[in-house]
């Protein structure tokens, strides 16, 4: 089975503790030095809450599987899915658009300004 790319993960690699903060940053592509300073103070400020919502979380997390991303630009193109999924399909649609311009420009000029090119053709059919 195929692990997903959009899931929450605890990321056991970069972990301090329990790979919690490490997820947490993952998943959104927040550094995840600012996570663990708003965990942090969070603790500090808040009334205990957080300490038992990290510690539930690292109890219910799934470690993060090993080469889940083949490179860091898909790993950031992953965490652009999961905060804006409707941008990442239009990037990825204009991205399509852009591909499909690009090769029916070409094909328009091989077949329209390349006489000798459409000759050989026509003398292999």
């Amino acid at each position: 089975m195929s692990a997903s790319r959009t899931k929450f993960y605890l990321d056991k690699q970069n972990a301090k503790w329990s790979g919690v903060c490490a997820g947490i940053a993952d998943y959104t592509g927040i550094d995840v030095l600012w996570v663990r300073v708003a965990a942090v103070l969070g603790t500090l400020m808040g009334s205990g809450v957080l300490i038992i919502a990290y510690f539930l979380i690292a109890w219910m997390g799934t470690p993060k599987p090993f080469a889940l991303y083949g490179s860091n630009e898909e790993a950031r193109f992953w965490q652009g899915v999961r905060s804006n999924p409707t941008a990442s399909t239009r990037d990825i649609k204009s991205r399509f658009r852009d591909i499909d311009r690009r090769l029916a420009d070409i094909e328009q000029y091989y077949t329209s300004h390349n006489r000798r090119l459409a000759d050989e053709i026509d003398a292999l059919r």
